[in-house]
């Protein structure tokens, strides 16, 4: 029996989501000293409504991947490209949400998402759209108050219904719920799931958190140290909604931390 539920997600995320192509791409840093490399030979493919999560030590290129795929600044070598098309350049269809929820502090919750279609000239017609992507992450009766008004949590809302705003076919997520509380958190990683199910945007993520990993993404992308090479890559082979307490999600976390090299801990 096909789980409908689960299909019909899956089916409008084959339609929206943005394929992304990272093919040998290295990166280098100008430094005092002279250049840091933080990528080497890189190759990356997300598939259209695909969730993929990248892990690896602190430092070693998972954000400057991010940015690069992101349109933020060009690779020093090797291609990405979005749908075929070479990524040159920041695109509304790709959205990053940073740890940092960044909202202007003078402007209500509902000014905060309907930024991008403010700046667009389009805001009139886009009106039910703020709308309703204030009504996915759950923050309609907030729409009045202000960022000091709001949790941590609901703040990361208004970063996210100000991501899906603007309909993106790749949302780029930066740490993004890396400043939250563990309780915060958990419920978060719940609800973005939900919200990249029912929207059928392509994901890719960066987290230090390997639990959060497993639990959000279809594929888990293991990092070696600086400059960043893949060293493993896990298929999280479990439907959704998942189960924290589920033995696969052990022995993948198992996997992860061994390639990581921290399983003698565990």
């Amino acid at each position: 029996m096909v789980d409908t539920a689960t299909a019909r997600p899956q089916a409008e995320a084959a339609r929206r989501g943005a394929q992304i192509e990272v093919r040998n791409v290295s990166h280098w840093f100008k430094v005092p000293s002279g250049v840091l490399q933080v990528l080497d030979g890189v190759d990356l493919q997300v598939a259209p409504g695909e969730f993929v999560a990248l892990l690896g030590p602190s430092g070693c290129g998972k954000s400057t991947l991010l940015r690069l795929v992101a349109g933020l600044e060009p690779a020093t070598a090797g291609e990405i490209t979005q749908d075929g098309e070479p990524i040159t350049r920041p695109d509304p269809s790709r959205i990053v949400v940073f740890q940092d929820p960044t909202l202007y502090p003078w402007r209500t919750v509902r000014d905060n998402v309907a930024l991008g279609p403010q700046a667009q000239g389009r805001l009139k017609e886009r009106k039910a759209r703020v709308d309703d992507a204030l009504r996915l992450v759950g923050l309609t009766e907030f729409a009045q108050a202000f960022p000091h008004q709001l949790s941590g949590g609901m703040a990361q809302r208004v970063a996210l219904a100000r991501a899906l705003v603007n309909d993106p076919q790749l949302l780029v997520l930066d740490e993004p719920l890396g400043k939250l509380d563990s309780l915060t958190r958990l419920q978060m990683q719940s609800e973005l799931v939900s919200l990249w199910q029912r929207e059928g945007f392509s994901a890719l993520l960066v987290t230090h958190d390997v639990e959060e990993a497993l639990f959000l993404a279809q594929r888990v992308i293991v990092f070696s140290d600086r400059p960043a090479r893949i060293a493993a890559e896990l298929k999280v082979d479990l439907p959704y909604p998942r189960h924290r307490g589920d033995p696969r999600l052990t022995e993948l976390r198992h996997q992860a931390l061994r390639h990581l090299g921290l399983d003698a801990s565990w």
